[in-house]
């Protein structure tokens, strides 16, 4: 008899505990259908405007370094073409105006093109903070969707219990 009440109480309590919804099968409370707030929305889009200057800025780094070579190639040319071609005076620029020339318009494509690609690098770690910003106020995880595929019920009978398992496939 005792055998008997001890396993319907078990039976009881085992049908409870797998009968009852565990914590992470309860639906968590409706979300408010309210816009994302407005610094959400400036650093969702503000990362590819970012991400665009860097670009913009690369490339036009490269195009301006591109025409500061083209300047310093043709100063060689001038200065391989005669040995006393490419002489400096004694305040260190060059006698022959047009080496000077190619010499200055070199330096300036060069200063411009660093000044650009500063400029990539640093709107490139802007970017990135805002990447990682944007992934933190992301919540993208789904709906908790309840599934319990077994279910046990206990009726309690004169005798004991009565046990059902119902298994959904």
């Amino acid at each position: 008899m005792r055998a008997l009440f001890l396993a319907a109480a078990l039976a009881a309590l085992l049908g409870a505990a797998l009968a009852a919804p565990a914590r992470a099968q309860t639906p968590p409370p409706p979300r408010p259908a309210l816009a994302p707030p407005l610094g959400h929305r400036a650093v969702h889009y503000g990362k590819w405007l970012t991400a665009g200057a860097a670009v913009a800025l690369t490339v036009m780094g490269a195009h301006e370094h591109s025409y500061s070579r083209r300047d310093w190639d043709q100063l060689l040319v001038i200065c391989r073409s005669a040995d006393n071609a490419c002489a400096r005076g004694s305040d260190g620029r060059y006698l022959r105006s047009d080496a000077e020339f190619f010499y200055l318009r070199s330096l300036y494509y060069d200063r411009r093109a660093n000044r650009r690609l500063l400029g990539a690098q640093g709107t490139l770690l802007v970017t990135a903070a805002l990447f990682i910003l944007d992934l933190r106020g992301r919540n993208d995880e789904p709906d908790n969707i309840p599934f319990s595929p077994v279910r046990v019920t206990v009726n309690q009978t004169r005798n004991g219990a009565l046990v059902g398992i119902r298994i959904a496939f």
